[in-house]
């Protein structure tokens, strides 16, 4: 039996070994996070459990070329990520590459309106409407942008960490969430607008 304390360099060798035991370890440890990732991409349940199930599949089938470069959660983003971009491919044929760099059209996506959220309670941040709304801005980002916003602000992934996920710069990086940022304050904007109206009226 193997304790899920493992470390995930032990993990590695323990399945580079042959042992099925540490697969079903690394699966309960890593899947959340895989599986979070793989959801905000295909934004379909079914679609998310297909992803994770390939993810692992090939990862262990890959993993005696793992050399501990990166974080093995890193390793599995980045599994996951390109997974998931040959899935929604297939159903998207004429959908840009990520490899291309980047356009202006981008920031089509320049705010026409920003709302300073520092100005709102914490509180305004916890409520069920406004993570909805959040939610659903999220889901509506442009895919480039939406992938590094949840792996830099949603798992926690560090800028270089992100940049190896998606085998991108850590300038592309910085660039992509400058713009996902301001894309979703523009997109929030009206409902922080009308929340901080409420409170002036009370």
């Amino acid at each position: 039996m193997i304790d899920n304390a493992i470390t995930d360099r032990e993990l590695v060798a323990r399945i580079q070994a042959g042992d099925r035991a540490a697969c079903a370890v690394c699966i309960d440890k890593h899947s959340p996070g895989v599986y979070r990732l793989a959801l905000r991409l295909m934004q379909h349940e079914a679609d998310a459990e297909d992803v994770v199930q390939e993810t692992f599949l090939s990862a262990f089938k890959a993993i005696d070329d793992f050399q501990g470069r990166s974080e093995l959660s890193t390793w599995l983003y980045r599994i996951t990520y390109n997974t998931a971009m040959m899935r929604l491919r297939k159903h998207q044929p004429e959908t840009v590459s990520v490899e291309e760099t980047e356009t202006a059209d981008d920031g089509s996506l320049v705010p026409t309106q920003l709302f300073d959220w520092c100005c709102l309670p914490e509180s305004d941040f916890e409520t069920n409407e406004t993570r909805a709304h959040l939610e659903q801005a999220i889901r509506e980002l442009p895919e480039k942008l939406r992938v590094v916003f949840v792996l830099r602000e949603l798992e926690g992934l560090s800028t270089e960490e992100t940049a190896n996920t998606l085998d991108i710069s850590i300038e592309t990086v910085k660039t992509r969430l400058h713009r996902a940022r301001l894309w979703l304050r523009e997109r929030l904007s009206t409902h922080f607008t009308e929340l901080a109206r409420s409170r002036e009226g009370r």
